[in-house]
């Protein structure tokens, strides 16, 4: 990929971003030119969500070329808390942990490395919600 097209796609590759349509109010992920709902080209874009719940999911044990080394993985339908669905990587967990319902949030991680060039790619992939509340004080008897 050239330097140039790496540059355009930072905002997408760092951030949960998506288009909204000032037409319709519809949001899209990935992010569109035009709106495939009213055909407005009025869009604007959109940080999404970082926080959802796992709707479906399903292990990848037979990866495509180039992601052999990380299998099993497991990659899952999120509905997140501003209604878009992602298909997105979950990671920090075991496969028995999986199950709809789940509490994730985005978090930034390595995809892979382009054997050719070396170059990282980074992007989102998804984690279970560690729920801590910092305001509660440990027990020490417990």
């Amino acid at each position: 990929m050239s330097a140039p097209a790496v540059r355009r796609e930072i905002p997408y590759r760092y951030r949960l971003m998506g288009t909204k349509c000032l037409n319709c109010g519809a949001l899209f992920h990935p992010p569109q030119r035009i709106c495939p709902k009213c055909g407005s080209k009025d869009l604007v874009e959109e940080e999404l969500a970082w926080r959802g719940r796992l709707v479906a999911y399903t292990v990848i044990r037979r990866p495509p070329k180039g992601y052999e080394d990380y299998k099993p993985y497991i990659v899952g339908l999120i509905e997140l808390k501003d209604g878009k669905l992602i298909l997105a990587q979950i990671v920090d967990c075991d496969i028995e942990e999986v199950r709809p319902g789940l509490k994730l949030e985005a978090t930034f991680r390595r995809i892979r490395e382009d054997g050719k060039s070396g170059i990282i790619e980074y992007g989102y992939k998804f984690r279970p919600v560690i729920e801590w509340n910092w305001q509660k004080k440990p027990n020490p008897e417990k």
